[in-house]
């Protein structure tokens, strides 16, 4: 997964626990500070910029960590929202008959 991570390709469950598994394996998280150094180092280190890979992980870690944040934040707030919805239908239906 740690590639498809890379690419910006993995999304809510997915990304949410490819996170959570990094976080507490450390042999992944090496694996992925080495591909991280492959896939975007080399190439910055080619075009002649200044490259520092931990600070690139750690933003990309922090920035995959907000999204999951964020999704599990939406998808509750839809989950109230719903259940708010049916209520009022409940009411209404209520108040009709």
């Amino acid at each position: 997964m740690i590639p498809a991570f890379l690419n910006d390709e993995l999304e809510g469950v997915e990304l949410k626990k490819f996170i959570e598994h990094v976080d507490s394996c450390p042999e992944c998280m090496e694996e992925l500070t080495i591909q991280l150094l492959v896939m975007e180092g080399l190439e910055r280190l080619e075009s002649g910029n200044n490259f520092n890979l931990m600070n690139a992980l750690s933003r990309k870690l922090a920035a995959a960590r907000s999204g999951v944040k964020l999704n599990h934040t939406l998808k509750h707030t839809l989950i109230w929202l719903e259940l708010a919805v049916a209520a009022l239908i409940i009411i209404a239906l209520v108040i009709l008959l």
